[in-house]
């Protein structure tokens, strides 16, 4: 699987200032670099645009608020192109004092259809709204725009001497959802995103094994299939690994993450494989599940865990596990679903 990874120019709005005066004892501030790029995991669409105008990081001694906006337009991203390991990054080696900070990054919230800014383009090809719920300022900085929407990050995080490089990580499939009642947009929650260093964690990857697959399929005994492969704590088996739900109740086990399980193609466009990909996991032992359902997770609801398709009050179901999943800091495991699962050629 290839990604590719592109830059965005950023610009500083808020000078950075060493403290006033003169002379050779004049204390200096220490500072350092900060990058921040944005990436995923999958939804129910086939396109997940976000509009972001500006990230601003605060602590005690201010703000400092980093304009992301492309020649006076906010710079829209598609966070499907950017899953796994692949970011966008929307600010880049800008110099801030060392300390410890929380951020907002701010969206452009748009409940009518606007291809130029936050919008979900769906399965069936229909475009639809996109906004966050929340907003309000950061340290009193942001949000002077009625249309912006606030991601906020509560748990604060380190800026150090030298390199800073964190990733904000969408979790659409836990937090993004469908237009219900009346709207006819999409909503983003704003706890969907959560940041990492990437100093701190690895990435997995892998196959899934055509027999897998098919064995899914039959399974599922349906004609619309989403494959998907589910992270859970290490340990846990396969009777015990829950959906995403609002709530989950021992022995079931929630998902930490979701990665969209994506056609494999050569050069002319041939299907020859479908693999996944998990970006920015802690290091640390996991257990991986498989399903061909994954259309069938909606996080408000309950929706079993069964391997039978007999019992239609639970649409959705892994279908397949590997255990032993071990994640180390700055390294990629390969991990095939079944792990003896080895492609021709």
């Amino acid at each position: 699987m290839k990604f590719t990874q592109t830059l965005i120019a950023v610009t500083l709005t808020s000078m950075l200032a060493a403290c006033g005066g003169g002379g050779d004892d004049t204390p200096q501030v220490q500072m350092g670099s900060f990058s921040l790029g944005v990436s995923d995991n999958p939804a129910d669409a086939t396109e997940v645009n976000i509009a972001f105008k500006q990230v601003v990081l605060k602590n005690a001694s201010g703000t400092y608020s980093f304009n992301v906006a492309n020649d006076g337009a906010a710079k829209q991203v598609d966070l499907l192109s950017f899953q796994g390991a692949s970011a966008e990054t929307l600010v880049e080696g800008v110099q801030v004092p060392v300390g410890e900070y929380q951020m907002c990054i701010y969206m452009e919230n748009r409940e009518t259809v606007d291809t130029d800014s936050s919008f979900v383009k769906t399965n069936d090809g229909n475009d639809h709204g996109l906004v966050t719920n929340s907003n309000g300022s950061c340290g009193g900085t942001g949000a002077e725009d009625t249309d912006a929407g606030r991601l906020f990050f509560n748990k604060a995080f380190t800026i150090a001497a030298g390199a800073n490089d964190y990733v904000a990580e969408f979790d659409l499939a836990r937090g993004i959802q469908a237009p219900h009642g009346n709207k006819d947009y999409w909503t983003l929650k704003p706890t969907s995103v959560q940041l990492v260093n990437r100093a701190d964690v690895g990435n997995i990857e892998g196959l899934i094994g055509p027999d897998t697959i098919a064995a899914c399929e039959t399974a599922a005994g349906g004609s619309e299939f989403a494959g998907a492969v589910y992270l859970y704590d290490a340990g846990t088996v396969l009777d015990n690994m829950s959906d995403i739900r609002p709530q989950v109740t021992e022995p079931m086990v929630a998902p930490l993450a979701v990665a969209r399980v994506n056609e494999i193609t050569d050069e002319g466009g041939n299907v020859t494989g479908h693999g996944y990909e998990f970006g920015y996991v802690v290091a640390g032992s996991y257990a991986l599940g498989y399903t061909c359902v994954a259309q069938n997770d909606d996080p408000e609801a309950d929706n079993g865990n069964t391997d039978s398709p007999e019992d239609i009050a639970a649409p959705f179901f892994i279908h397949a596990d590997e255990q032993n999943v071990t994640v180390t800091q700055g390294t990629t495991s390969n991990r095939n679903i079944p792990a003896d699962y080895t492609p021709a050629g």
